[in-house]
């Protein structure tokens, strides 16, 4: 087995403390948000103030799924977007897609000084930049496209990192902050007064009526409007699962003095890009945070060496040898590169959705957030229409074909894999591998001690298999990202059951 650098945990759980809110309990509120990541609780500190009482509910803890694995970015520059966004919507659709994320910036911004939230919270320049001449016409071609929008864009060729670039598109007055810390300020100022905060609840279905209905744990909570807000829809009548595609990353974090720490947040272009930022450490000093690595959810079994690039890379730019943190994330991306806020399908009154983030959470999110909070109250938004969740859906796309025969592809092909005539020899310590037996296939994975467990390697949301994830230890679902434990134990949706246990 590969040994992988730094404590396998996200640096933003590991500097807070774990919480403890009880299970869900059969209660009455104005509105049931399923999902406490940034967007669930943005939306429900928003609806808590405007009156509203509030059931946050999440099936493991809050603020340590996705939100608690982002590198945290607080910025309208996404990477490269904008040029993208005027070919295939427009300017004045590009413009709102701006606006509108300047206005999560800025809302995190304000919220911060408001509350007094003590979380690292610093405004800050970021890049989008190019190492090198051939990726320089995309940076450029960013910049001209943000400069037309208005956008606080300047093309610069000078940084503080370590190592020389081509060119850089550069926003000023963006922000970073401890997500976590954040979070859970926010979350406190919801329990009381009628609404409640509910962990360890995942939520198994929600029916839709006169209220409606929310079914977890063997409970049922009423509510006038529900909100989806877990990712990606834990409820399949909406297609979502169909309109994005979901992709991991991975991220190492490392001591780096002040002297040495480039200032700014930054990602590159083109192949094999990364991020880069740093966060300070709770010993006082400063964490760099490098991510990259991407790839689509269970297509690539031997992840180490994800983990294994980031470290040649934190040694090759910075001379970091050390790693403190490694962890991964994952994300949706929508094929149109918009998310979706709004109804869950037009037959839905009452149920709202917010999904496909495109890997920029943090102004997505809590954008999100506001918007959801508005459409619950009747309030008349200016990105409602951008962002409607009802829109046309870009099916045939370069992109969406693409990806929805890959996921026909595993559907298929994945049936034909896995060894037959078999022992638990085959399979070595630390490692899992898909087998037949009886004409099923099962997921067997072997610990470090011998001990053998195997799971039936049918997704239970829509019968894909499931892929081994070596650095992670987990079943991964290919078709739409559902992930499970070794013992198969669900870890992340859409899928809401667990694998079924096999005797092997």
């Amino acid at each position: 087995m590969t040994t992988l650098p730094g404590k396998p945990k996200s640096f933003w759980l590991d500097s807070t403390e774990t919480t403890s809110f009880p299970q869900m309990e059969n209660v009455t509120v104005d509105v049931a948000i399923i999902g406490a990541g940034i967007t669930g609780i943005t939306a429900a500190y928003l609806l808590k103030k405007a009156g509203k009482t509030v059931a946050l509910i999440e099936a493991q803890q809050i603020a340590a799924s996705a939100s608690g694995h982002t590198t945290a970015k607080v910025t309208s520059l996404h990477q490269l977007i904008y040029a993208t966004l005027i070919d295939r919507h427009g300017e004045d659709a590009a413009r709102l897609y701006g606006e509108s994320n300047q206005a999560g910036v800025e809302f995190i911004a304000a919220t911060v000084e408001k509350e007094g939230i003590d979380c690292d919270f610093q405004r800050n320049d970021t890049y989008s930049f190019a190492e090198d001449k051939k990726n320089l016409d995309k940076i450029q071609k960013e910049y001209d496209a943000a400069v037309k929008l208005g956008l606080p864009a300047e093309f610069v060729t000078e940084t503080t990192l370590p190592f020389d670039i081509a060119g850089a598109i550069k926003f000023t007055n963006q922000a970073q902050f401890h997500v976590r810390k954040y979070l859970l300020h926010l979350a406190n100022t919801i329990p009381g007064n009628g609404s409640y905060i509910f962990e360890d609840s995942r939520v198994q279905t929600v029916d839709e009526g006169t209220p409606c209905k929310v079914h977890a744990n063997g409970i049922t909570l009423q509510a006038t409007d529900v909100l989806l807000t877990t990712h990606l829809p834990i409820v399949d009548t909406g297609l979502f699962f169909a309109k994005t595609y979901p992709q991991r990353s991975y991220i190492i974090g490392a001591k780096i003095s002040e002297e040495k720490a480039p200032a700014g947040m930054y990602i590159g272009v083109g192949n094999n890009y990364h991020s880069i930022r740093t966060t300070p450490a709770e010993d006082g000093g400063l964490l760099l945070l490098i991510g990259g690595g991407g790839h689509k959810v269970g297509e690539k079994s031997e992840t180490e060496e994800s983990y294994q690039e980031l470290a040649r890379y934190i040694h090759s730019h910075f001379g970091i040898d050390k790693i403190d943190y490694r962890w991964s994330s994952q994300d949706y991306e929508s094929f149109d590169k918009l998310p979706y806020i709004g109804k869950l399908t037009p037959a839905n009154e009452h149920i709202y959705v917010a999904t496909g983030f495109n890997l920029w959470g943090m102004s997505k999110g809590t954008m999100a957030g506001m918007l959801l909070a508005d459409l619950v109250q009747g309030k008349t938004n200016p990105w409602a229409d951008l962002y409607d969740s009802l829109r046309a859906t870009p099916f045939v796309t370069q992109e969406s074909i693409k990806n929805n025969l890959d996921v026909g592809k595993h559907w298929v092909m994945d049936r034909l894999k896995g060894i037959q005539d078999w022992s638990t020899d085959d399979v070595k310590p630390g490692e899992g591998k898909i087998i037949t037996l009886k004409g099923e296939k099962v997921g067997v994975y072997k610990d470090e001690a011998g001990k053998v467990t195997a799971v039936n390697a049918t997704c239970p949301h829509l019968a894909c298999i499931v892929n081994w994830n070596s650095a992670e230890k987990s079943w991964d679902c290919p078709c739409h990202g559902g992930r499970f434990t070794c013992d198969g134990k669900v870890i992340q949706g859409p899928a809401v059951k667990d694998l079924e246990q096999k005797v092997v």
